[in-house]
Parts: structure tokens; C-alpha cells; sequence
């Protein structure tokens, strides 16, 4: 399964920096057969019938180059810095391409211009409270950790029992706690002493010993009409930042790009308590958990807007059916069956669908479908 579709045409210089697959047996599958894993992409490489795969699964993944990485030094922005994970905007009017991976704000001056506002690979974290040679976070890791959070999960540093890899929980494991683990570095199953979720941010946290502060809702609202913004719009629904080192207290809303025309830059550009477009009002609960939705494979096509053939209203699954597809949901105002557009019976439903539907069918301009690729993870 090819993953190029997350980070536009193949980059001949990654191509060509591609590593052979070291494939080798690292135990039993749950028939008897053997698992085989690559020892240099991290990834499975077992084939049909407990054979080893000519190469795995992460094989044709560019690996992200030098120039894809910012080393940032924290003492460097006094004024404060933000990191988020950064993925698709839930509707997206423009011709921009994907900014996948993590989006960075830097300021030297609290109140001054932002001197760093960009999306890269992987961000090496520097200063004075971090090692010589710096803490590394990968765009895969801040995808995730925006998946957990959103659904509100806690997550902890876990460590490989046998070989000490930081392990990462993706898809399905990214929302369900649970103390066996899959290692990425040797392939091999270990227990955890706790039920919980891996990823290897909150080692960087605790380094940095970040006191968590609950974002504020922020103050602005917005109205705007798409045929004023014939360059685009894109919406995201906000998630609480991997890193947030400011005076500031961080904000949490619906964060909007509206663009005059192509090739301009955006105004607005901020993140609002409160968006309404071509008169539809969109749900910043909706947007934040629609955006985290879209980030987990298993989940794909199963999100619809669900009506209710009783009372008519749309249901909107909260909690841990935010996450958790089943069949004959019943509406949660009056018990009444749930119907939805598609012939797939274990469903999730989210109003906010059925909303972007209409807006596509007054854009100036069909909105774009980002491929993100993410490769599954569930049972």
C-alpha cells in the first residue's frame, strides 16, 4: 500500500535516500505462523500464508530529508512557541496543497509578528532544558496525539520492555486504552505495567516540565459569505497545542483561512468561538471532532450524517460513540431509528457532514478531497 498521496509527488532525492527493507522473524502470529518485521522502516512485513513480504508495508513512505526538519531553539523565542499536528481542514474551497505534519508559531516578543508560521515533517526541539543533541517529534506523532487528545484520552511515555523504542499508539490504538503493545523497533509484543496510551511527546513534555493550562474559548466570531472569498476557505476545528510555551493563554474555537484570491494571504486567519458561513452556523464540537475523525483509517466512510425517522432531528455520537461505528443506533431525543445515506451498518454520526454538503453546493468552487493515506493500525 503506497502512502505518496500525504506528501505530494514522490521527491526524487527521497527516493533515492530510500533504504532497502531488513526483513527478518521476530515471532508467531495467532495461527502459528511467523511474523516477519522490517527492521528499517519499522513496519510489518508479513505476506500471505506466513511468508516473508518482498518488502513491508512503510517501504514506498519518502523518508522525511534534512530540509524537512526545523531545529528550534526555545530560547531563541522568548516571546512564546506553539506546536500543534497538524492535518486537513474539515472543508476546503481552495487549490492550496496539504499541510500535513506540524504547524509551528514562534515569536520573539510576546505581542510581536510571528517569526515562525509554517508546517515540517518533524520539528528537533533545543534550549537549555533539552539534551545537547535535542528532542525529535515526528509529523506521525503529532497527528496522533491530536487524535487522543480530541477524544480525551491521557497519554503516557511507554517504553519497548526489550529494546527501549518510544512507542507510538496509531489508529484504533490511538483511542483505546490498552497495555499490550506492538514495538515499532523490534517487532516484537511487550506489556505495559499500566492500561494506557503511547506516544512518545510526552516524554518531551516532561522534559520540559510544561504546566497544562486549559485553553480559553477565544473571543472573536465570525460571519462571511464564500462568494466573497473566491480564492477559498478552509476550516479547522482546534486541539490543544503539543507544545505551548507563552504567557498567553491558548485559544480554542474554529480556525478559519479565507482568501480574496488565489495566491494571497489569508485574512482572516484566526480562530473564532463562533463561524457562520453563507448563513449555516457551524458547531466548533462538530469541526474539532470531525477533524479528529477523518485522521483514523478505520474509520473511513463510516462517519455520516444520521437522521432520525421519528422526530427528524440529526444525531450528532458523542463520547465514545464518537469513535466506536455500530449498528441500529436509536436517536438520543426520542428513540427513535437513526437512518443514514450509505448501506454501511456500523456508522458514526456527525451533523456537521450534511452542513459542508450545502456549502459545497454553493462554493464558487467544489472543495478539495485530501488523501492523507494513513495506513491502518486496527485488529
Amino acid at each position: 500500500m503506497r502512502q505518496l498521496d500525504l506528501f505530494g509527488p514522490p521527491n526524487q532525492a527521497a527516493l533515492e535516500q530510500a533504504e532497502y527493507c531488513n526483513i527478518q522473524p521476530v515471532g508467531k502470529r495467532r495461527d502459528g505462523g511467523t511474523r516477519y518485521w522490517c527492521l528499517t522502516h519499522k513496519a510489518d512485513a508479513t505476506a500471505k500464508f506466513g511468508r516473508p513480504a518482498i518488502e513491508c508495508r512503510a517501504a514506498q513512505l519518502p523518508p522525511i530529508l534534512p530540509h524537512e526538519i526545523l531545529d528550534l531553539d526555545l530560547d531563541h523565542y522568548p516571546g512564546g512557541v506553539g506546536l500543534w499536528g497538524a492535518v486537513p481542514p474539515v472543508y476546503d474551497t481552495t487549490r492550496l496543497p496539504l499541510d500535513f505534519g506540524i504547524h509551528v508559531h514562534a515569536r520573539r516578543e510576546s505581542d510581536g509578528p510571528k517569526d515562525i508560521d509554517a508546517t515540517y515533517r518533524a520539528v528537533r526541539l533545543m534550549g537549555h532544558q533539552l539534551p545537547t543533541e535535542g528532542l525529535l517529534i515526528s509529523e506521525i506523532d503529532a497527528v496522533y496525539y491530536m487524535v487522543s487528545s480530541v477524544f480525551g484520552f491521557d497519554m503516557r511515555d511507554v517504553r519497548c520492555t526489550y529494546c527501549g523504542y518510544p512507542h507510538l499508539d496509531k489508529d484504533w490504538f490511538s483511542i483505546h486504552p490498552h497495555s499490550r503493545h506492538l514495538c515499532a523497533g523490534c517487532g516484537k509484543y511487550f506489556r505495559d505495567s499500566v492500561v494506557g496510551i503511547g506516544n512518545p511527546i510526552r516524554a518531551t513534555q516532561e522534559t520540559l516540565e510544561l504546566v497544562s493550562r486549559k485553553p480559553v474559548q477565544a473571543a472573536k466570531v465570525l460571519s462571511l459569505l464564500q462568494s466573497e472569498y473566491p480564492g477559498g476557505i478552509q476550516v479547522w476545528g482546534s486541539n490543544a497545542a503539543i507544545i505551548w510555551c507563552s504567557e498567553k493563554t491558548e485559544e480554542e474555537g474554529i480556525h478559519v483561512h479565507a482568501y480574496k484570491a488565489d495566491g494571497e494571504i489569508a485574512n482572516p486567519d484566526d480562530t473564532f468561538s463562533a463561524v457562520e458561513i453563507d448563513g449555516l452556523r457551524l458547531d466548533p464540537a462538530m469541526v474539532r471532532t470531525l477533524m479528529a475523525q477523518n485522521s483514523l483509517p478505520h474509520l473511513e466512510a463510516r462517519v455520516v450524517p444520521l437522521k432520525c425517522n421519528r422526530c427528524g432531528g440529526m444525531e450528532f455520537s458523542c463520547s465514545e460513540q464518537a469513535f466506536t461505528p455500530v449498528a441500529g443506533r436509536f436517536c438520543s431525543k426520542c428513540q427513535g431509528e437513526l437512518i443514514g445515506p450509505t448501506r454501511l451498518r456500523r456508522t458514526i454520526g456527525n451533523p456537521l457532514i450534511a452542513t459542508l454538503e450545502q456549502l459545497a453546493a454553493s462554493a464558487p468552487r467544489p472543495p478539495q478531497k485530501h488523501a492523507t493515506s494513513l495506513l491502518p493500525e486496527a485488529l
